[in-house]
């Protein structure tokens, strides 16, 4: 079973302009003004989008003068990914076992 933990993970990841977000992050750190270029998003609602990611602990903030940078932290990403192949080899060592129906 999933703890509460990765199951925030997942809400957080879930919404298609969050996980556009955290792909952008993955290749380069960038701020708020490129991520509004990027994404074509609203700065108010990107914003929005970022602070569910900072608060599920997937991406950090680093101040730089009067902007924020966002940069993705790879080992919360490693240890959702970790826990999935976990549940996928479950899933395989299991195939021929099948309870039987009263």
């Amino acid at each position: 079973m999933l703890t509460s933990v990765e199951t925030d993970l997942i809400r957080a990841l879930a919404d298609p302009l969050r996980l556009r977000i955290v792909s952008l992050l993955a290749r380069e750190t960038l701020c708020t003004t490129h991520l509004v270029e990027e994404t074509g998003a609203r700065q108010t609602n990107l914003s929005n989008h970022l602070r569910v990611l900072r608060e599920a602990g997937i991406v950090e903030t680093e101040p730089c003068g009067r902007f924020t940078y966002y940069k993705l932290r790879p080992e919360v990403l490693a240890g959702l990914a970790g826990r999935f192949a976990e549940l996928a080899e479950t899933a395989r060592t299991s195939e021929q076992n099948k309870r039987a129906c009263p």
